[in-house]
């Protein structure tokens, strides 16, 4: 329980963020959610409060912007605003993903790589943390103007990164293209061969289940908090947000756990299919995401079930929900709709898609609560384990790294229940999470000294 007084002095505290980092509000929900956690934990050991640690771990190391150039098919010079948000490397050099999406903003890169620090740390792996990208949209492009920006933009990130100092990977917008065009420029560029970039394909460098790896280790993470309540995700009822990456491999591994998918969307509109999505209705979401960059509507149009227009899939009756599409996405009235329609976990497939309202209200009402720290740590795991392969010169197979990924999982979920609290009769997993992730950031500072 926060007491008036601790609750005073997070209110202060956020008043200071908020005046130092103005509209930043997506970086505000970040800072104020890990606050609210670690907040009493630092009370009790006063080495932390001493230090200023938390204060310290709050700003980023530093921020870069730059401007990228870059000719279109019609030889018009088209302008972008790059971005890298380097935020700790406390515990290994920084690590996180590109977004390329004409919405982001500093604000955005800043909430991500605030949240990339406890991720990276409840991974066990010796990562530390940024996030970065560019306003940059690539629908509609042509190959060759993806090829030309990607090359612009590498030109003047090489500046800042390494296989020591900064390693990014792929997120939204930035997939295998974008990634083999950004590496092959480092390589023109260095003239060396290194494992600057993850999410890279198999034939120069990547690993295995990667694209797997975010929507196959939330499923683990989500079996594991079931697990813990003696119950599994065999037979459960799901719903999935989004119908990219993380929610195609969260629906393959909830399938093959024996749950049923019944939903699946898009920023148009949501299926709902009560027969579930099957292998084989997956391999055409695939092909129609992927590759013909269709709408989930057409899914509706094929297997005669119903489409949704303009909602998302949080109306619908389940046991478990995945929100795995963007931040924000699950607000307060739909975690209304999934408690009254009988849920009982929430696995955070996308990064911090659930409002702060929203959450508090899972936690009162006792529904288990995997926060995308823990919960969506698969992805930069693997990450982590990409750059292992390519310092070893060596790779996995795809068995081994997904027993790998399952471990890595149930290592975060034990490191969640040490330290969580009590909500309601479960776990607080977003306590536990952040309280985690701290500890080990925040010790690695206090052996740096002041810095």
């Amino acid at each position: 329980m926060i007491t008036t007084e601790k609750t005073s002095s997070i209110h202060d505290f956020m008043e200071q963020v908020k005046l130092k980092n103005p509209a930043q509000h997506d970086f505000h929900q970040a800072v104020h959610e890990v606050v609210e956690s670690v907040y009493p934990f630092i009370d009790k050991h006063p080495r932390y409060k001493t230090a200023k640690i938390l204060e310290r771990i709050i700003e980023p190391d530093r921020i870069i912007i730059f401007r990228v150039c870059w000719e279109d098919d019609q030889g018009n010079i088209q302008i972008n605003r790059g971005f890298r948000v380097q935020f700790s490397n406390a515990i290994g050099p920084y690590k996180g993903g590109l977004r390329f999406h004409p919405s982001v903003s500093l604000d955005t890169f800043k909430f991500l790589g605030f949240e990339q620090v406890f991720k990276n740390s409840l991974t066990t792996l010796p990562m530390g943390a940024a996030k970065g990208g560019s306003d940059f949209d690539p629908k509609g492009k042509s190959d060759n103007e993806v090829m030309r920006f990607c090359q612009a933009f590498m030109t003047e990130l090489i500046r800042h990164i390494g296989k020591d100092t900064d390693v990014p990977a792929g997120d939204i917008g930035v997939g295998a293209r974008e990634i083999g065009y950004l590496f092959g420029q480092h390589k023109r560029l260095t003239n060396r061969f290194t494992g600057i970039l993850t999410g890279k394909s198999l034939e120069y460098g990547g690993s295995l289940i990667r694209k797997e790896a975010t929507g196959y280790g939330c499923v683990f993470f989500v079996e594991e908090m079931l697990k813990n309540q003696g119950n599994s995700l065999d037979g459960k009822i799901c719903t999935v947000s989004g119908s990219g990456n993380v929610a195609q491999y969260t629906t393959e591994k909830v399938i093959q756990l024996g749950g049923r998918v019944v939903t699946l969307s898009d920023s148009a509109g949501t299926i709902y299919d009560p027969e579930g999505v099957s292998i084989e209705k997956l391999e055409f979401v695939k092909d129609l995401k992927n590759v013909r960059r269709g709408r989930i509507k057409e899914y509706a149009d094929k297997y005669g079930c119903t489409y949704i227009e303009g909602k998302t899939p949080w109306g619908v009756k389940c046991d478990v929900a995945f929100p795995s599409a963007t931040q924000n996405e699950l607000l307060l009235d739909d975690a209304k709709s999934l408690v009254s329609n009988g849920c009982i976990a929430v696995g955070e497939g996308a990064n911090m898609p659930t409002e702060a309202d929203a959450v508090k209200y899972f936690l009162s009402q006792g529904v288990l609560f995997g926060p995308a720290k823990a919960a969506n740590a698969g992805g930069v795991a693997v990450s982590g384990l990409e750059m292992t392969q390519n310092s070893m010169r060596i790779s996995w197979d795809r068995s081994d790294l997904e027993d790998r990924l399952k471990g890595i999982m149930q290592s975060i979920h034990s490191q969640c229940l040490e330290y969580s609290t009590d909500a309601n009769g479960a776990p607080n997993y977003v306590d536990g999470a952040n309280i985690a992730g701290f500890v080990k950031v925040a010790e690695a500072m206090l052996n740096y000294g002041i810095q």
